[in-house]
């Protein structure tokens, strides 16, 4: 198992699950939830420093959403342009997509039988998303000795517009 803190990221449409495992890629614990939007790749980045001031980070890791067959629609899509995105800000830190199908449905359900009421489980769901995204990562990579998913090329990122 590399050493290292890993950052897992669940991207939506409205919010962006953030979580973060312990150095040793262990156990992963929620992070905070981004507001998607402008500023949104700027913050996962502070995170990230953040983290770098206190501990090695090996990667972050990005869901990559995937029909139940395996094909990739266009959700999937936006969220490899995200991740390449990401890839370019966080640079020289390694990004890679995994296979996230049903992580919001498991994490949904796991919250409800923890007995979240709706409003309170939006507020953490994609945090919980993440945790379940790098979770998997981190034991896929345990009980296979190789790095999951594939690792992302940096795309530059497009200039915010100024108001």
């Amino acid at each position: 198992m590399r050493h290292g803190v890993r950052l897992g990221i669940d991207p939506g449409d409205a919010r962006i699950g953030v979580a973060r495992s312990d150095p040793t890629g262990f156990l992963a614990t929620p992070v905070e939830t981004v507001r998607r939007g402008k500023g949104d790749l700027a913050r996962i980045a502070r995170i990230l420093r953040e983290i770098r001031e206190e501990s090695e980070v090996a990667e972050v890791v990005v869901g990559l959403p995937r029909s139940l067959s395996g094909g990739e629609g266009p959700a999937a899509v936006k969220t490899r342009e995200f991740a390449a995105r990401l890839a370019e800000r966080v640079a020289p830190t390694p990004v890679r997509l995994v296979d996230e199908r049903l992580t919001t449905v498991s994490a949904e359900a796991m919250l409800r039988d923890r007995g979240r009421s709706g409003s309170k489980r939006r507020a953490v769901v994609d945090q919980a998303a993440a945790v379940l995204i790098l979770q998997h990562a981190l034991d896929t990579e345990r009980t296979t000795g190789t790095a999951p998913g594939e690792i992302v090329r940096a795309v530059p990122e497009e200039p915010e517009e100024t108001q």
